[in-house]
């Protein structure tokens, strides 16, 4: 029975194939421009943060009473990876991190364990405690940020201002979210001077509750007549900053107005919340953030229009600014892969015209944009926009979907030369390849699988890689065997004249091909020579590998830098804001740096929103600050960078200052660090400094320090309770009198259209300023009578822990530091780690030294793929084994899957490239690809010998005329890379893809021969 032959089928069916070709081709180009586009793919941020607020609680009860009782139900959350906390005072925070492995639609209910557990608890913890608050909401990106500024504007008016755009930007389409950044509270401050309330024997507590009972929100009651109901609607709320002058107090007697006694104003929160800057001058932004599956390019257009008509209605005076602009970014990012995939597909064009010839070129090159249009078709279906991995994907793929077509016509062609028409020639072509195409293809595809069924978050965001490129391959080998003999059949010249008698061998006794009959001879006669050293080359590159730099991922391309500023703990958000306004001041005077960068903004008491998906964004401090500097381009990036970090080391010694770089890939922070766990603190403090002693050993690190490690100040006041009960006074009721006089303490609320602003009563300037004046402190006792605070108190001055860090409940130390130029983490970690043995072998039992920083997050992602592998092998050998159906030439493939290694190790020490995950995706795909030319091959010869041939001259045979495809397909693969090599992020895998499929197929045409005469111990005739 004659086997179905689908190029035959498409040869007697033209018209039909020919409207398919259409067809796929407008749909393609058609799903192409509604693709999506972004910068980097989304990927689920499985972390949740749950903080909880008590007030006048040091570090340590923190800690004790709620940072534990918290963590101990969290742990009992299913899919936990680990816990994270810190305590200061009067405020908890845990990290929540869920197991890498968990899939991104477990995520939801994990949080609603979280917050289901910790609500289970929450009646017993201690008395005053407020929260916990849950924030799930890390991955949210804000692409766009603006900046509102105005010289000589009102805080107010800005405010005013950024609240009309915020509801302008909200009607924008795919806009989801307009948050303001730096956005200060209002208040109503009544300051109350403690030496006046005295004078005039008048308690704070009356002054609260005149205040309270005036603004009160009550039901006056109604009239119900016969027709009508009439409410009754009472006078006195507060209306404005006079009329709480005016409220009237009556004390000893006499009736006085709150203006008489306290200093009456309207301001903003004090101490400020975070605020934003933007070029040296007060800001407020406005971030902007776009609904799942938009387009960001799209909303860019939307926004610039918007912002534009906007920009147009402001005030003189009032400035709207770009911060980010995440839409120009993707736009410039998209453009560069496209003209990458451009360059990429020129290449290919190239070497199929010159090494194929004109019409023959012109299929291959016909096939191209048949299956990028079939491909973007899949691509839109499965929800797949365009990025940086679904592009460089494409550009990764496009090296091999060529391989195919390359195959087929030149079979075709082969067999035309012959002297065979047509169809015949394109239905041998099916005949003979179609089927060991399809299981290469299938085998170079399995190749990728381990990123595909990786359950991590690096899988997460590399998905795109398996995904597209295997779309790619599939569609490639449908294109080959349907279409292409369409083209060849149309397009190829008539090679068979009339009377002239063919030798079909006649092609292959030019003297190219009788050059590479005879070195393909020569090593199947000295086969052991040809394994032997095959053998050492690949031992040499397994032990030259230790040499090749390890990284996680490299740095991203764009010209941001992110410039960290952390004072001591315990610091001032006053004092932050110093060293910030001092930094500006270099950013706009030093020339270094202003010739080379466009804008700035800086962050006080806070880091930047999230901009950039994997930026590794900070939670409000008040002793941290960031600056988000745009350069003018890369080689700007790094003057203002070698800049920046001479003036930390000698202009900012009260500053921690860090110049990073974007990352990409999940955010890993400092690239080195080694934790020190144990139940002891004193111990663990102990340990660390050895550890950073170990780590400032060598060469490479820059500024080692500790995540926490400095004391804050604080006043201890040691209460006489016995003359404290006699006045009539406790320590609660003292530690409200105090927590009023210096922080305030809301008595009411003032309404004013759809805002509530709180009213704060507090002391006098001096007395909150003022340390000196602290022991003096009017201390009111009853009946308008007060003392100094020195009288029922002694106070001294101290230190105590400002921090405490935990990791699953246990206390926890982070030794971490930078690196100096040229040299990648996981190196340095290495050399360190191997020096920590000494100090680990002396450890107490219950403490540990664990490695983190991108040697942990690494480790994670190769954990993720090597979990996998097996199931990529599966499907390997099973697709061989169905093509082979022999386990010998099963291994006989499988032995030159590992050969790439030679050419990748060799690749990467001579360009000095580091090995990183994505080049570790490459060279496990790498073994798929050489793989595929080797099942060809292999299946060639035993195709050879089944009809007829000698087992020596099938071999050689074989390999000649599998030459010139099998160099073709590698060629095109190789030359298609050159252009990513110029990328960040792909150029490690493309160098290592290129080194090691140049050697392995070298090694397929030379090696392989010798091997299968080896394994099957063929002689040659006589």
């Amino acid at each position: 029975m004659k086997r179905f032959n689908l190029s035959e089928w498409a040869l007697s069916h033209q018209t039909l194939v020919l409207y398919f070709m259409v067809v796929l081709a407008l749909v393609g180009v058609g799903s192409y421009l509604k693709l999506g586009q972004a910068e980097d793919p989304d990927f689920t941020f499985k972390l949740m943060v749950v903080r909880t607020m008590w007030p006048g609680a040091d570090a340590g009860e923190v800690e004790r009473q709620l940072t534990d009782r918290i963590e101990k139900k969290l742990q009992e959350t299913p899919r936990l990876d680990f816990l994270r906390s810190y305590s200061k005072p009067g405020e908890s925070v845990i990290f929540v991190f869920v197991k890498d492995n968990a899939r991104p639609d477990e995520i939801r209910d994990t949080w609603y364990q979280v917050r289901k557990k910790v609500g289970d608890i929450r009646a017993t913890l201690p008395q005053g405690v407020i929260g916990p608050f849950f924030n799930d909401e890390f991955g949210d990106t804000f692409g766009n940020i603006y900046a509102v500024t105005g010289d000589g504007y009102s805080y107010a008016q800005l405010k005013e201002t950024a609240d009309r755009i915020r509801n302008e930007l909200l009607r924008v389409k795919d806009v989801a979210k307009v948050d303001l950044v730096g956005e200060q509270d209002e208040r109503i401050y009544v300051e109350l001077a403690n030496a006046k309330l005295a004078t005039f024997g008048v308690e704070p507590a009356v002054v609260f509750a005149a205040l309270q009972q005036q603004n009160a929100v009550t039901a006056t009651g109604s009239f119900e007549t016969p027709t009508d109901r009439i409410y009754i609607r009472a006078s006195g709320a507060l209306d404005s900053v006079e009329s709480v002058k005016q409220i009237a107090i009556r004390a000893n007697g006499r009736l006085l107005r709150v203006g008489d006694i306290a200093n009456v104003t309207r301001g903003f929160v004090d101490p400020p919340q975070p605020r934003m800057r933007y070029m040296g001058r007060e800001a407020l932004g406005i971030a902007v953030s776009m609904v799942p599956r938009g387009d960001i390019v799209a909303l860019g257009k939307s926004l610039d229009t918007e912002v534009e008509r906007i920009e147009g209605e402001l005030p003189v005076g009032l400035d709207l600014h770009r911060v980010n602009d995440q839409p120009a970014t993707v736009t410039r990012s998209i453009k560069e892969f496209t003209r990458t995939l451009a360059e990429a597909v020129t290449i290919v064009l190239v070497v199929s015209f010159l090494s194929l010839g004109l019409r023959t070129g012109l299929i291959v090159a016909l096939s191209i944009p048949l299956t990028l249009a079939v491909t973007f078709a899949f691509m839109y279906q499965a929800g797949i926009d365009l990025h940086k991995i679904s592009l460089g994907a494409l550009i990764i793929a496009l090296g091999l979907l060529v391989d195919d077509a390359i195959i087929s016509v030149e079979m075709m062609v082969v067999k035309m030369e012959q002297g065979w028409e047509r169809v015949r020639a394109a239905s041998f072509a099916y005949t003979s390849t179609a089927m060991p195409m399809l299981t290469g293809t299938i085998v170079t595809a399995a190749g990728f699988l381990p990123i595909g069924l990786a359950r991590s978050s690096t899988g997460e965001y590399t998905f795109s890689i398996f995904a597209v490129t295997t779309i790619a391959l599939l569609v490639s080998w449908v294109v080959s065997v349907l279409f292409v003999p369409y083209l060849g059949y149309k397009l190829l010249p008539d090679m068979k004249k009339s009377g002239v008698h063919f030798d079909e061998g006649a092609v292959y006794r030019k003297p190219f091909y009788l050059r590479v009959r005879r070195i393909v001879d020569w090593c199947v006669t000295h086969r052991w020579i040809v394994i032997g050293a095959t053998v050492a080359a690949f031992l040499v590159s397994v032990f030259a590998f230790r040499f090749v730099q390890q990284q996680f991922f490299p740095a991203a391309s764009r010209p941001e830098l992110i410039v960290d500023l952390r004072l001591q703990e315990g610091s001032s958000i006053h004092a932050t804001e110093a060293q910030v306004k001092k930094l500006e001041k270099l950013f706009l005077t030093d020339p270094a740096i202003k010739d080379n960068v466009d804008n700035f903004v800086s962050y006080v008491g806070s880091g930047s929103p999230r901009f950039y998906l994997p930026f590794d964004q900070q939670l409000v401090n008040a002793n941290f600050g960031q600056f988000i500097v745009n350069t003018k381009d890369n080689e700007a990036r790094e003057i203002v960078r070698a800049r920046l970090i001479k003036a930390f080391e000698e202009d900012f010694p009260e500053v921690r200052g860090r110049v990073n770089r974007l990352e990409n890939g999940p955010p890993v922070g400092f690239p080195v660090q080694f934790r020190v766990i144990g139940e002891d603190k004193a111990v663990i403090r102990r340990i660390a400094n050895e550890v950073a002693e170990v780590m400032r050993a060598n060469p490479w690190m820059r500024d080692v320090n500790f995540d926490w490690d400095e004391p804050s100040k604080v006043i201890r006041l040691t209460i006489d309770q016995n003359r404290a009960r006699v006045l009539g006074i406790s320590t609660q009721e003292l530690a409200v009198f105090l927590n009023t006089v210096l922080s305030g303490q809301p008595v009411t609320t003032y309404r004013e259209n759809d805002k509530q602003i709180d009213v704060l009563a507090r002391g006098a300037r001096e007395e909150r300023v003022y340390v000196s004046l602290l022991k003096d402190l009017a201390v009111p006792v009853g009946r308008g009578r007060s003392v100094p605070l020195s009288q029922i108190a002694d106070l001294s001055y101290g230190f105590e822990q400002g921090i405490y860090w935990r990791r699953d409940r246990l206390p926890v130390i982070t030794v971490r530091s930078d690196l100096k130029d040229g040299v990648q983490a996981p190196v340095v970690s290495a050399q360190v780690n191997a020096k920590l043995e000494d100090i680990r072998a002396k450890l107490p039992f219950g403490y540990r030294i664990d490695t983190g920083g991108a040697v942990e997050d690494a480790g994670k992602g190769q954990k993720s793929i090597a979990i996998v592998a097996p199931v990529m092998i599966l499907v390997m050998v099973t697709a061989l084994m169905l093509q082979l159906q022999s386990f010998s030439r099963l291994a006989l493939v499988l032995l030159t899957a590992p050969l790439g290694l030679i050419g990748v190790v060799i690749a990467l020490l001579a360009f000095n490239v580091p090995f990183g995950f994505v080049a570790m995706l490459g060279t496990i795909a790498l073994a798929g690809m050489i793989m595929r030319n080797s099942v060809i091959l292999v299946d060639q010869i035993e195709h050879d010998i089944r009809e007829g041939s000698e087992a020596w001259d099938a071999i050689v045979d074989s390999t000649v005329r599998r030459f010139r495809p099998i160099v073709l397909t590698a060629a095109a693969a190789v030359l298609a890379m050159i252009p990513l090599t110029r990328s960040a992020f792909y150029g490690p895998m493309a160098v290592a893809i290129m080194g090691g499929l140049v050697v392995a197929t070298a090694l397929t045409l030379l090696f392989l021969p010798a091997l299968y005469a080896a394994w099957f111990r063929v002689r040659r005739t006589a």
